[in-house]
């Protein structure tokens, strides 16, 4: 069974025109053309007002609890420099000592005086276009990193986003207050499908390692994925997933903050007969017969140890790790995962031996 969970189509039957109303269980006989859901219900903020997302780590500034005041302005204080984005960066940034002797256009970041800085990786690789739960892994991932958004942003903290597309990555900047926040999901959720079998080759490792490389300020990352690697069949949780090196790394000087997203029929194969499985990433195809109970239960028992073999991956690599399922609330879910993450996790981000806290 492949990695990326398939799509179905029945045997020998010409494609159907899709019903406009089906919502995102269409997405299971072909790539969505929109998202499922609405900027206006990625996460009531209202649910959200007494709970806090901890932070343990220590960050480029020194915790003051909510912020001595307003701090207008990107800052003054120099940063590191890193690679120009055409579209994304201000010219005026321009570091020309480091752009001539590099030959490649740099831009220097300033420092505010803030305490938090976040970045948040969404994956939208063809795998996340799946869901039979009213929406798609896709935009469940957008939803959590709302959530996340609001429960982390703060007066003066900022809130950056970037995209994984399967042939780059698309870079977000970082702004403060609650409307650039929903600018930014608004920008997740209007960023076009990536159809499958779309040609490229970034991998979530290499979008993981730029992540580290581009924002080199201590903060919180969250990382937003199925953390499914096509052709990837291994099952021994032993064995550690291409991945898990990029997610240690990214560890050492971040708090970080791993989102799984699933659906519901990746866990529990449904019986609906004989079907035509296709992998949207690969050329993975087989006829599989589910009204078989035994080899539904095959499929799911092998479901069950990759889905293991990601969390025993996650533990390994020190980060917070919460599953967010389609059929489920995930705003109660996240709600429930902050409650019990203020006990564990300044154990979970303790960093390794020898780094500085």
């Amino acid at each position: 069974m492949s990695e990326a969970f398939p799509r179905f189509s029945p045997p020998s039957t010409p494609p159907v025109e899709m019903d406009p109303d089906i919502g995102a269980a269409g997405s299971v006989l072909a790539s969505p053309t929109g998202p499922t859901l609405g900027l206006k219900k990625l996460a009531p903020e209202a649910a959200l007002r007494r709970l806090e997302l901890t932070v343990v780590r220590r960050l480029e500034g020194f915790l003051h609890g909510d912020h001595a005041g307003l701090l207008p302005g990107p800052g003054s204080d120099a940063n590191d420099a890193r690679i120009y984005q055409p579209g994304q960066d201000d010219v005026r940034k321009m570091d020309w000592a480091v752009t001539a002797r590099t030959t490649v256009p740099h831009v220097r970041d300033t420092i505010a005086d803030r305490e938090l800085e976040v970045w948040a990786l969404l994956d939208v690789t063809p795998s996340m276009n799946w869901g039979t739960e009213g929406v798609t892994k896709r935009d469940l991932g957008i939803a959590a990193i709302a959530t996340i958004g609001f429960l982390s942003q703060k007066m003066g903290d900022r809130f950056g986003g970037m995209i994984m597309r399967q042939d780059s990555v698309k870079r977000l900047q970082a702004r403060s207050g609650r409307t650039a926040l929903y600018g930014l999901l608004r920008k997740m959720l209007d960023e076009p499908i990536v159809p499958d079998h779309a040609p490229g080759s970034m991998t979530l490792a290499q979008g993981i390692e730029q992540l580290n490389r581009s924002q080199r300020r201590r903060g919180m990352r969250v990382v937003v994925s199925d953390y499914l690697t096509p052709g990837d069949a291994e099952l021994d949780p032993n064995v550690s997933p291409p991945w898990e090196r990029a997610m240690r790394r990214l560890a050492v000087r971040n708090q970080v903050l791993a989102i799984e997203v699933v659906d519901a029929r990746e866990l529990d194969f449904p019986d609906v007969g004989e079907m035509l499985i296709t992998d949207p990433e690969t050329d993975f195809v087989r006829y599989v017969n589910t009204s078989d109970k035994a080899a539904r239960e095959r499929m799911n028992a092998a479901s069950a140890a990759q889905r293991e073999r990601i969390k025993v991956a996650l533990r390994r690599a020190g980060v917070g790790h919460i599953q967010l399922r389609t059929d489920r609330d995930w705003v109660q879910d996240i709600a429930r995962f902050v409650l019990n993450y203020r006990r564990t996790a300044s154990m979970l981000h303790a960093p390794p031996q020898g780094v500085m806290k």
